[in-house]
This record gives structure tokens, sequence and C-alpha cells, in this order.
């Protein structure tokens, strides 16, 4: 009777209870780190489609601020190449520009929208390459004013910040490129004139 009691006493291992409690405590931590992984997948952006909105927003800016800034249109006023204010023009540069008739990249600036602050939607690039399916590509131009270091302001040529293309020394472009059902990635450059439009 005693070996036997002693036998018992020296046997080791887990209950039947003890397992199951084990694999119920596994169950919910395994269930708790799958909904937290699958939370942050659904809800963070894809790092390879936002290098890809980026690399199209950096490359649509670019293309827009290398864009001439002249006083007069290039196409229809031969004093585009040496004017130095809108006032020797005898077609200033104004909207509705010359997209219609032109090929990218264009002449100007304001060739990329039809008027200040309304954003025109792009699907190709310079090259007239399709941008890859899932991405829509805006770019929008207004006036800037209040451009310079302490308050040393670039100040229209002639007229309101709001007048003619002409007329003013400074735009502010902004590229938005959209992906991914809410995703988007904004860009916003400048584009000023100098010395007096570098045709």
């Amino acid at each position: 009777m005693s070996t036997c009691k002693q036998r018992r006493g020296d046997q080791h291992g887990f209950t039947l209870i003890e397992v199951v409690i084990f694999i119920v405590v596994i169950f919910i931590a395994v269930v708790g780190v799958l909904q937290v992984i699958s939370f942050t997948t659904s809800n963070s952006a894809d790092p390879q489609l936002r290098k890809q909105a980026l690399v199209l927003a950096e490359s649509m800016l670019e293309e827009v601020q290398l864009a001439r800034f002249t006083y007069c249109n290039p196409l229809l006023d031969p004093a585009a190449e040496t004017a130095a204010n809108a006032g020797v023009c005898t077609v200033p540069q104004t909207f509705p520009t010359d997209r219609d008739k032109l090929a990218r990249p264009y002449y100007n600036v304001t060739d990329y929208v039809n008027k200040f602050d309304e954003p025109v939607y792009y699907t190709q690039d310079a090259s007239q390459i399709d941008f890859p399916g899932g991405y829509k590509v805006s770019v929008a131009v207004a006036p800037e004013a209040a451009l310079g270091p302490a308050a040393a302001f670039v100040a229209p040529a002639a007229g309101p910040v709001n007048a003619s293309p002409a007329n003013l020394e400074a735009l502010r472009i902004t590229v938005v490129v959209s992906y991914g059902g809410n995703q988007s990635i904004t860009l916003v450059g400048y584009r000023t004139r100098y010395a007096p439009n570098l045709i």
C-alpha cells in the first residue's frame, strides 16, 4: 500500500483541465495578435503605393515648375522672348491658355490650368505615357503675393493679385495625387518670374 502511494507522488505532468486552459489562453492570444495585424494592415498605406504616388507628384510638380513664366503669349507675340513687363506685349499671357493647341510639356506655367485655383486632372506624363491605374493626378495654380522672407513680399508687377497671369510675379503650384481610395499626397511648389522670363 505504501509503495502505491509513493508511485503516485512521484508522477509529474499536466492534468486534462490544465491542458484545456493552456489551449484556451494560447488561442485568445493568437486571435488578439491576428486582429492587431489585420487592423494595422487595413488602415495603413502600402509603402509601395505611397512611393509611386510621391514619384508621380514630384515629376508633375517639376514639369510645371520648369515651364516658362512669360509676360507675353509665346505662341502669338514675338516680344515674348525679350519682354521685361506686360506693357510691351501685344498679346499678353492670359486665360484661357493654349493647352488645347500644344503638346506637353507646355510653354507656360499657366498653360497647365484653365484658371486660378481650379484643379485640372492629368492621366499621362509629359511623354504621353499613362499613369498607373488607381492614381489621380491634379494640378492647380494660384497667385502668390505673400512670398518672400521677413515680409519682403513679391508684389504683382501691376494690378491686383487676382489679375491676369501677365501681371503676376509669383505663382503657387499644388499637385495632388490620390490613390488607394482615401489616400493622397499633396506637394506645393512656387514659380517666380525672373530675368525676365528665361525662354
